[in-house]
């Protein structure tokens, strides 16, 4: 098959900076915590602030780390992707 430049892959993306980074958690972290916190609140209404901080992040980690960051991530890389070469 021939070499053809305008059909080649573009090269690996390279990590985000830590900014990028710190967008991109807080776009997983503020919905996920929204959503537990409104969800969750009349079953943790009566249980102390440090318990109902332990559960709600233990659900939320999981979901942000396992769930949410690695769509970003690819979302990123595509949105990467799609511009063109400086």
């Amino acid at each position: 098959m021939p070499s053809d430049p305008g059909h080649q892959r573009p090269g690996p993306v390279p990590p985000p900076s830590k900014h990028q980074l710190a967008l991109m958690i807080w776009l997983a972290v503020l919905p996920t915590l929204t959503v537990l916190n409104v969800g969750l609140s009349s079953l943790l209404a009566d249980t102390p602030v440090v318990l109902r901080t332990v559960i709600v992040a233990t659900i939320a980690v999981p979901i942000v780390m396992y769930g949410l960051m690695p769509r970003l991530h690819r979302l990123r890389a595509r949105l990467l992707a799609r511009q063109p070469a400086r």
